[in-house]
């Protein structure tokens, strides 16, 4: 029988953790061949890690590390050691989790420095007072190593315990994915799990944060009929009662009634504080399965798991939920921070091509906030995969939802364009897409900010150029910009009367004003029409 190549695996950590003997280990059980990074390296160059630290610095060494990484990536029965520092950058963290199982290995300070003792080939720890440097090194390395999904502690166990272990996981046919974690007000900690086939392993990965309990699946007219029975039938296959729920699709039913709807539903189907509300849709179903979740009994245990980019990018992280009421957008709602969020890529594929686009305008509005690079990538051929770009744009948001949680400061950059959007949508009666409307006020918003002197004219046509490349639209017809300039006397972003704006200032850099004079809107509102004039 013909044998099947299998994924690599990969190990990595901090130095001192185990990486090579257990690397050895795994490899000699499982009968592959095993590669050590650092030793790869020294080979193909002739030199010690030592020296090309010392003769060329460590940038030279980081590019052959991921020279390397990117070599191995194209092969399969491996198992591959890195060295520390290795998936610490972002590009080589993907690359690695997409196409090898990638565990973490960890260990106490105490266990490292005993482990290190007599090791003088350190580079990073030459000198004196290697406690401190360990410290340190550990601390700025944490983010990138709390990103790797599966986390082994060597403190105190045997080479052969640890690989043990890390075949358990091979074997096991675990989900290859990145792991986002989350810092969330009072403790609320949680992750977002990225990867392809993610849908599948929905119980598995619940079950590994200990969210368990009945599972009420709320879903759409649009998404049931495609991804509502897979997950059903994982959950059943792990042992877990789940009922469906299907709600009408669309923003026009994000509203109190549905709510009520959901409540008498949840209450057939005997729903009681150890259940779990999962969401299984785009941004209107994130909002209102979340919300229902924030009230149903004070409160029941909640996992998003969206199905649109929009979504994935930006609505199903944070924990905003909320509906419409005729007034205006989202002006009832709730902080409710999920359990857990599952983006899973392949659902996308029965997205239609103008709701993927729709998402793209929140892609590039991360980028104009805080990602310039990914601004760039998207300006020209695009990040390396579907999974990167949304990994890139989820760290934007991550970052500042942890910085202000509950919209007290920078939060409020999450809504550049959104000011003009809502109106727009609003003007519409929701038959201009969310997406569309962001992207137009993407536009506008970078004009005003022209027009006021905070940018300078090529940002506005460098973010009309993106959104005219990825397919959105850059003009507004058959709507009245006094119109729309009056619906945004309802926004909620509105404080003290006053209607905010967040303006570009660079790409990269954004602000929020409230000094925005209505001549100045009605400017950049009319320059959106396909034939503009400034009256």
């Amino acid at each position: 029988m013909t044998h099947s190549p299998s994924p690599n695996i990969v190990i990595t950590g901090f130095m001192g953790v185990g990486k090579s003997a257990v690397g050895r280990e795994v490899a000699a059980r499982l009968g592959r061949t095993f590669i050590d990074m650092d030793e790869t390296i020294e080979r193909q160059t002739d030199m010690s890690i030592a020296d090309i630290f010392a003769q060329h610095g460590e940038e030279v060494f980081r590019a052959l590390e991921k020279e390397l990484l990117r070599e191995l990536s194209f092969q399969k029965d491996l198992v591959i050691a890195t060295g520390g520092g290795a998936l610490v950058p972002e590009e080589n963290r993907v690359m690695a989790t997409r196409t090898s199982l990638v565990v973490c290995l960890t260990a106490g300070v105490d266990a490292i420095l005993e482990r290190l003792e007599t090791d003088e080939s350190r580079p990073l720890l030459a000198g004196n007072n290697r406690r401190d440097k360990i410290k340190a090194l550990m601390a700025r390395r944490a983010a990138a190593y709390a990103e790797i999904p599966y986390q082994i502690d060597t403190t105190g166990r045997t080479v052969a315990e640890v690989a043990e272990e890390v075949i358990a996981l091979a074997e096991g046919n675990a989900p290859r994915y990145l792991r986002l974690p989350v810092a969330a007000p009072g403790g609320r900690d949680y992750d977002i799990a990225l990867g392809a086939g993610l849908l599948a392993h929905a119980p598995r990965l619940m079950a590994q944060r200990d969210v368990t309990g009945d599972v009420i699946v709320v879903s759409d007219a649009n998404v049931a009929p495609h991804w509502s029975y897979p997950l059903l039938d994982a959950f059943a296959q792990a042992g877990v009662r789940a009922k469906l729920i299907t709600l009408p699709a669309g923003e026009a039913h994000k509203n109190l009634d549905t709510i009520r709807r959901l409540y008498d539903r949840f209450l057939e189907a005997e729903l009681d504080r150890s259940g779990v509300v999962v969401a299984l849709g785009g941004g209107v179903i994130g909002d209102m399965a979340g919300f229902a979740a924030a009230t149903y009994l004070r409160g029941v245990r909640f996992v998003q798991i969206p199905t649109s980019l929009l979504a994935m990018v930006d609505a199903s992280v944070g924990g905003k939920t909320g509906v419409d009421l005729p007034q205006g957008k989202n002006l009832v709602g709730a902080f409710k921070q999920p359990e857990l969020v599952i983006i899973d890529p392949d659902v996308l594929a029965t997205l239609p091509p103008e709701e993927f686009r729709n998402g793209l305008a929140e892609v590039i509005k991360h980028g104009i906030i805080a990602d310039p690079e990914l601004f760039t990538q998207l300006e020209t051929s695009g990040p390396s995969s579907l999974e990167a770009l949304i990994a890139r744009a989820l760290r934007v948001k991550i970052g500042i939802v942890q910085r202000d949680p509950f919209e007290a400061g920078e939060r409020a950059h999450l809504n550049l364009g959104h000011t003009f959007a809502h109106a727009i949508e609003r003007v519409s009666d929701y038959a201009i897409p969310h997406g569309q409307a962001v992207a137009l006020g993407l536009i506008a918003a970078a004009r005003l900010a022209a027009g006021r002197g905070l940018c300078p004219p090529e940002i506005p046509r460098r973010i009309e150029a993106v959104v005219e490349r990825l397919g959105l639209p850059t003009t507004l017809s058959g709507y009245d910009p006094a119109a729309i300039l009056a619906a945004m006397g309802t926004d909620k972003k509105r404080k003290q009367g006053k209607v905010r704006f967040v303006l570009p200032r660079a790409i990269g850099d954004v602000g929020v004003y409230d000094d925005v004079r209505k001549d100045e809107v009605l400017t950049a509102l009319h320059s959106l029409l396909p034939n503009p004039s400034h009256g």
